[in-house]
């Protein structure tokens, strides 16, 4: 997993961003599968799902952000993980009513930022600030 966050980490951010829009997607069919007196209940490792996302996410974007040569990548990816952060816990916390799709949105948002930074905006040669970095290391 280290090596993966290491090396390939837009794909792992894509991958996790992904996965979390079917965490959310999923969620009703639980619910509905515990047809039950207590419907709110949803398994403990479900709910606790979106936290492990989370985190997996912030790695992923930490070494995205350090192997990008885009700027607008670096926040976009930034903007669109604290969008998230902010999003999920506000539906764990229950603070404000807000729409479901923006979850959906911000989820998106960071998967598309990360598919493109591994498209178009990896460093080409060894002047590109990341080299110079990881040469620091």
């Amino acid at each position: 997993m280290l090596k993966l966050i290491l090396q390939k980490p837009d794909t792992l951010g894509a991958l996790t961003s992904m996965l979390c829009v079917i965490h959310c997607l999923a969620t009703p069919f639980i619910f509905l599968m515990y047809t039950c007196t207590d419907c709110e209940k949803t398994p403990g490792w479900w709910g606790n799902l979106d936290y492990f996302l989370l985190l997996i996410s912030f790695l992923a974007v930490t070494r995205s952000v350090k192997n990008t040569s885009k700027n607008f990548i670096k926040s976009g990816l930034w903007i669109s993980w604290v969008a998230l952060f902010l999003l999920i816990l506000n539906e764990k916390i229950h603070f404000l009513e807000l729409p479901e799709t923006l979850t959906y949105i911000a989820a998106f948002s960071l998967a598309a930022l990360h598919i493109y930074n591994l498209k178009y905006c990896q460093c080409k040669t060894d002047n590109c600030c990341t080299h110079k970095e990881l040469k620091h290391e």
